[in-house]
């Protein structure tokens, strides 16, 4: 289960360091080099609600091996992509795939286990899924770099193929089934109204500057209010009337939950900078430092080891100091992302791959307290039943709010680095994900001090 957590977050990731290769491939230009990014974050947001309700509904080992089989299959059809259409096109399915798959892995977790067990089993998913988006671009630079046959960067998708092989395998042999034993009909109207929400806001932001916002990204963005209004009226009156044996996509019940309520308020800032920064890292490596793929990859690698050691320290951390270990993240990740604009900002030239060596290895080890205990804390009150449908609408909003923060933080990134060069505008982008931290910080202390498990 813990391979099909990762390898969707791996994916999100793991294009940022092969745009260069994949641009002078296919020359695919700014917009479609976006999209490849954008398509795929917008798809794997918008279904992973429903992916969680349908696992709830037909099973959960059986809908994570068809995710799994499409996401192997899918991931294929982004490596032989002739052009750069095709590939954006695969990229959307790989998506939805990817969206099928993950919302299984939280609810079997949930389903499945209990008080230190369960602990244990959410530290090692929040650890794997935060890993995981330091390990896409090294290990993209890696492939990149290695030329595997000849394939260049086609390699970070046909590697899939066989890693999801090995996950289906062992799924069918050690994961158990699980459902929901009062299964419910799917909310159509809910998952339309929440598609539309999510793409009308999503797809403007994240295609609206590569293409000089053209009138069409105005009008979506224009329809994003009315139609999340739409979408919480409709899912309240649902979960109020009960119609036709339904129940709400997204039960409004389950948000007044004070542990989902207040861990989804943390989750939204920090998803926001996390997602907007690797994207900038990923171009101020490349473009600006002009670091190979290998070495700008590389320079992640400080922050998967504190990252992961920070994800197992922190049950054993929270059990002993509750909420406050949770707030000493945030901290220990604000300080990190203050020696690290320190770090470019009076050393930008000659500033190799050991520079921000040490301010990356903080920043890992407080996002390792900060990320596991949040979801951990998330999912603590929600009842096994709705445990699809939680896990579908805590990485639905982590997903969202990354793909947000590429498009927002990137944009403001590229915008002002035409203007003022790329220092000016890295220091600028990570003061901006500073008030994100800020933010993070002072959520903390409205989460519950301990956490059910």
């Amino acid at each position: 289960m813990l391979t099909g957590a990762a390898l969707p977050m791996i994916d999100f990731f793991i294009v940022n360091v092969a745009l260069p290769a994949i641009d002078h491939d296919l020359h695919a230009g700014p917009a479609l080099l976006e999209m490849v990014v954008g398509g795929y974050g917008v798809a794997y947001a918008v279904l992973l609600v429903l992916g969680g309700r349908l696992g709830d509904m037909v099973g959960r080992r059986r809908l994570f091996m068809w995710g799994t089989a499409a996401f192997g299959v899918t991931s294929v059809a982004c490596g032989l992509a002739p052009g750069a259409w095709w590939l954006v096109a695969a990229r959307i399915a790989q998506g939805a795939a990817s969206a099928l798959m993950l919302p299984q892995v939280l609810a079997t977790i949930q389903a499945t286990t209990s008080g230190a067990g369960r602990a244990r089993a959410l530290s090692f998913y929040s650890g794997t899924s935060g890993v995981s988006a330091s390990v896409g671009q090294v290990l993209g630079g890696v492939l990149v770099a290695a030329n595997v046959a000849g394939t260049g960067w086609r390699s970070i998708f046909l590697v899939n193929a066989p890693v999801a092989a090995v996950a289906l395998v062992l799924a069918g042999r050690a994961v158990p089934e699980t459902r929901s034993e009062r299964p419910t009909r799917v909310d159509g109207l809910g998952t339309a109204l929440l598609s539309l929400s999510l793409i009308s806001l999503l797809v403007p932001l994240t295609e609206g500057r590569a293409t000089g916002w053209p009138v069409w990204s105005w009008v979506l963005l224009a329809v994003f209010p009315f139609a999340a209004v739409a979408f919480a009226v409709t899912e309240r009156r649902l979960e109020r009337t009960g119609e036709d044996g339904r129940t709400p996509l997204v039960p409004p019940s389950l948000l007044r939950v004070r542990s989902v309520r207040t861990g989804l308020a943390v989750v939204v800032p920090f998803s926001l900078g996390w997602g907007g920064f690797m994207f900038v890292l990923a171009v101020v490596l490349q473009e600006g430092l002009r670091l190979g793929p290998l070495a700008a990859g590389l320079v992640l690698v400080p922050m998967c080891v504190t990252f992961f050691a920070g994800s197992l320290a922190g049950p054993r951390l929270f059990s002993r100091y509750g909420r406050r270990a949770v707030t000493a993240g945030a901290l220990i990740q604000g300080a990190g992302l203050l020696g690290l604009a320190a770090a470019f900002y009076w050393g930008w030239e000659g500033r190799g791959i050991w520079g921000p060596c040490a301010a990356m290895a903080v920043q890992g080890l407080g996002q390792g307290l900060l990320l596991p205990l949040t979801l951990r804390t998330v999912l603590s009150e929600v009842p096994v039943e709705q445990a699809g449908v939680g896990g579908g609408v805590m990485v639905t909003t982590q997903q969202s709010f990354m793909a947000l923060g590429v498009a927002t933080l990137g944009s403001l990134f590229l915008t002002l680095s035409e203007s003022v060069g790329m220092r000016d505008a890295l220091t600028v982008t990570l003061g901006v994900q500073m008030v994100a931290v800020v933010a993070s910080v002072l959520l903390t202390l409205r989460m519950p001090r301990r956490a059910n498990d």
